[in-house]
């Protein structure tokens, strides 16, 4: 503890939680209809008048065991989350619950287990080493990935006047996924084009309590009791599953063969490696990917000149697109770190604390008790006006130079942006992996146009982004 944060006064910890169960009820009504994610954490902290307060969290009754939590949602005291010695993220990954285990083999996976279980670290150090080997592979294989993607863009336009981009998006991601762990095309398995689709309803039904679906014609409370009160169920699903895991179970011979060396069964190893491809990666990419063409395309014709000039520059000097000529490029790494702040592609975090601790806002110091669940939302603490200028803006080179140290405040991947994954903490394995393909994903598209424009909106998850038009290369 620093000397300035001891100086700190103690402050109870504001908020309330209504009364028992219709309070939940009441704060879930807020969350998904009466004023939406962003505005229930953020008027709360304006009439707290602070940004440590108590509330009911999603998706509470019957869909989880607790409601009652502490929320995060500044800078400072969010990072409490990501030391393992003070939480306990036993069963907590998508938040304060935790989906059947049918949807993973039977299994509890890496994801849901704590730093503590012993299995915990195994199967991390497995996907580390895993990725560490597929390294060579990483530029080769989105490059051919992202080829694909601009032909079907460009066909798109030319048939249609405009083109879809998250639907190329979740095409292209899964086929570079399954190409990266499976070593083959999806469309050399009984996979055939249907893995988004199969990918897409598996990680919804799982997600299903923290996600509204806007349909203006089904009342509140019908769609309320529909996704949010009860788990959906696996059996919908379980075809769908079989067919993703008997083709990944048959392709990743080489993978699976290491895990049973740690002691891992091979199907465990499996549902692990799904998971990890399926969720992690390839839902996080389909919620990022968007998010970066959505914030580039919207800064205009200014942005795109200047990466157009670091891209072009560093890929000629360098004879390629090769890591080398990507370590030149600042402002478009930069831009990358910018998307994950401002848009991170996990808004929420949640744990619960192993012993009474005290944390730290800017103002004032808080003891949360022992067992009490903290969760934090993210998209508040990662626009935190005490650390970053103009928080609510896209800034494309707000971590260029000095200013790069800000991305230690960049949260996105369960810890900290200037961390290193470990096999002792919760922090993504592939953060390294996201950030990389973001990146390779501007220098692509940087190459091949001069500009673009695009529609933007939302969806249930993200942004969604539709392209008007293309300006090919004249230089």
């Amino acid at each position: 503890m620093s000397s300035s944060e001891s100086k700190l006064p103690l402050r109870d910890i504001p908020g309330d939680y209504g009364l028992p169960f219709l309070g939940a009820i009441k704060d879930r009504f807020d969350f998904h209809y009466n004023q939406g994610t962003d505005g229930f954490f953020r008027s709360r902290m304006q009439s707290y008048k602070s940004t440590v307060y108590r509330a009911n969290v999603p998706p509470g009754p019957f869909n989880a065991p607790k409601s009652k939590a502490i929320v995060l949602v500044d800078a400072v005291s969010f990072p409490i989350l990501f030391d393992n010695s003070k939480v306990d993220k036993t069963n907590y990954f998508d938040g304060t619950f935790m989906p059947s285990t049918d949807f993973t083999g039977g299994y509890r996976l890496c994801p849901f287990l704590d730093t503590s279980e012993p299995k915990h670290a195994t199967l991390k150090g497995l996907f580390l080493s895993t990725l560490a080997n597929l390294h060579n592979r990483f530029i080769p294989l989105f490059l051919s990935s992202m080829s694909e993607l601009f032909t079907h863009l460009e066909h798109e336009l030319s048939d249609k006047g405009e083109a879809y981009f998250n639907t190329l998006s979740d095409d292209m991601a899964f086929d570079f996924l399954f190409r990266l762990f499976c070593e083959k095309s999806p469309s050399e398995t009984s996979l055939g084009s249907d893995g988004p689709t199969f990918l897409n309803k598996w990680v919804f039904f799982q997600l299903a309590p923290l996600i509204s679906l806007g349909l203006k014609h089904v009342p509140n409370f019908i769609e309320d009791l529909v996704l949010h009160t009860f788990p959906l169920p696996f059996f919908p699903l379980k075809s769908d599953y079989k067919k993703i895991f008997d083709v990944f179970y048959k392709s990743m011979g080489s993978i699976l063969d290491e895990a049973e060396k740690l002691g891992l069964k091979r199907d465990e190893a499996c549902h692990n490696f799904i998971f990890l491809a399926g969720f992690n990666s390839y839902g996080g990419m389909k919620v990022f990917f968007p998010a970066l063409i959505r914030w580039v395309g919207a800064a205009g014709e200014s942005l795109h000149r200047r990466l157009t000039d670091e891209i072009r520059t560093a890929v000629k000097e360098e004879g390629g697109v090769t890591f080398s000529a990507l370590n030149r490029m600042s402002l478009t790494k930069s831009v990358v770190y910018e998307t994950l702040r401002i848009e991170p592609p996990v808004p929420f975090q949640t744990a619960k604390a192993r012993e009474d601790v005290i944390i730290h806002s800017h103002d004032s110091s808080f003891l949360i008790k022992k067992d009490e669940i903290i969760f934090g939302y993210q998209p508040l603490a990662t626009k935190d006006p005490m650390i970053f200028d103009n928080p609510e803006e896209f800034i494309a080179d707000r971590f260029v130079g000095d200013k790069e140290e800000l991305i230690k405040y960049v949260y996105w991947s369960n810890g900290k942006e200037s961390d290193d994954s470990t096999v002792d903490d919760k922090q993504c394995p592939g953060k390294n992996l996201v950030v990389l393909l973001g990146r390779l994903m501007l220098v692509e598209f940087f190459l091949r146009y001069d500009t673009f424009e695009i529609e933007f909106g939302r969806l249930l998850l993200g942004s969604k982004v539709t392209f008007k038009s293309v300006t090919k290369a004249t230089s």
